[in-house]
């Protein structure tokens, strides 16, 4: 029996999404870019890129396609993770903002990896005063949520476990006021699962 729901984040908590933006690089210009900061939250901060415009942000953008969103690596340890929550009797389900196209391609790529996740929800991913993901979770009910970004825990319902994932420090959104509405940080997804598990034994 559930012990209930677990709703995850993917990007910079399942998946790596800076690192695969790299290889998004490489496909559109034929150059992998060199680090510059690791610690960066930002991919662009991170790696040594030029700002775009015109034809060539367009000749980027194209190539975040079906492929590129079904082949991110996962997090360190986040499969881990995963399998100590799922194993503990908690169900797990994926709510990312991401446009409704790329679904099926980010099931693919959880289940590549060997998320136990078998429900990815999509929500907007536009920035306005209340989460885009608050309605999709007051109708999951879950009994945690987990996201990087600071901002989308704005209009979560407080009764669900708000957990944020402090990833990226340099450049970082996740600071100032906002911090009132989580209730717990961890520096990554397998942390969160250790101190909840042990929390619950």
């Amino acid at each position: 029996m559930s012990k209930g729901i677990i709703a995850l984040d993917a990007d910079g908590v399942l998946l790596d999404y800076s690192l695969a933006y790299a290889s998004a690089w490489q496909k559109a210009f034929g150059v992998y870019p060199l680090e510059r900061d690791p610690l960066a939250y930002w991919p662009m901060d991170r790696w040594q890129v030029e700002h775009l415009e015109g034809d060539r942000l367009a000749q980027f953008r194209d190539a975040f396609d079906s492929d590129f969103w079904a082949s991110i690596p996962p997090v360190p340890g986040a499969v881990e993770a995963c399998q100590s929550l799922a194993n503990a009797g908690f169900e797990l389900v994926c709510v990312t903002a991401l446009p409704e196209e790329f679904c099926t391609a980010r099931e693919h790529n959880l289940r590549a990896h060997g998320f136990p996740i078998d429900m990815v929800h999509v929500t907007d991913n536009v920035a306005t005063p209340m989460s885009p993901k608050a309605d999709k979770l007051k109708a999951l009910r879950p009994v945690a949520f987990v996201d990087d970004y600071l901002p989308y825990f704005v209009g979560v319902d407080a009764g669900i476990h708000r957990a944020l994932i402090t990833r990226g420090e340099n450049g970082s959104p996740n600071v100032g006021s906002l911090l009132a509405h989580i209730d717990s940080r961890h520096k990554d997804l397998l942390e969160f699962s250790r101190s909840w598990l042990a929390e619950r034994k």
